[in-house]
């Protein structure tokens, strides 16, 4: 058995913005523990840390310049994470995590195993289907902007 610290709560996830830098198009998500939405200094941290993994993981992989990245301003930790579509049915994650009072401490944590809460595989669950219906099985065909157009504003 063990002892939960806190029971489960829905969190707000919701859709920040569609980024576009250097090429590629990305969902931006904010997941917030206890707040409407994540403190606004996360998003450039983000965005730099999304940029140079994209650059280093995505180089001589058949991908499509889309993607998503989550910041989850979570209890005791901020949480980012970096997902882009390659090999049109697979999803490649990555992981940072820093303290919540010095969130420019990001570590990456891939190597180490850790994957994602329950709050990001709800977010990851939501763009699994978005692929699936936009992409995979779009009876029009697979459809990149309507893609980058399906997106998440809900409780999880």
């Amino acid at each position: 058995m063990f002892t939960l610290s806190e029971p489960y709560a829905p969190r707000p996830v919701r859709f920040l913005e569609l980024w576009e830098a250097a090429g590629w198009r990305l969902k931006l998500y904010s997941l917030a523990y206890q707040r409407p939405l994540i403190r606004p200094e996360l998003v450039p941290l983000a965005k730099d840390l999304a940029s140079a993994r994209l650059r280093a993981s995505a180089a001589g992989q058949p991908h499509y310049h889309v993607g998503f990245v989550g910041i989850n301003d979570g209890r005791g930790a901020v949480f980012i994470f970096v997902d882009f579509w390659a090999d049109e049915n697979e999803l490649h994650h990555h992981v940072y995590v820093a303290p919540k009072d010095q969130p420019d401490q990001l570590t990456y944590r891939t190597p180490s195993g850790l994957s994602a809460c329950v709050w990001d595989l709800g977010l990851q669950a939501f763009e699994r289907q978005a692929w699936i219906s936009t992409m995979l099985a779009n009876p029009a065909g697979p459809d990149l902007e309507q893609y980058l157009a399906t997106r998440l504003n809900a409780d999880l």
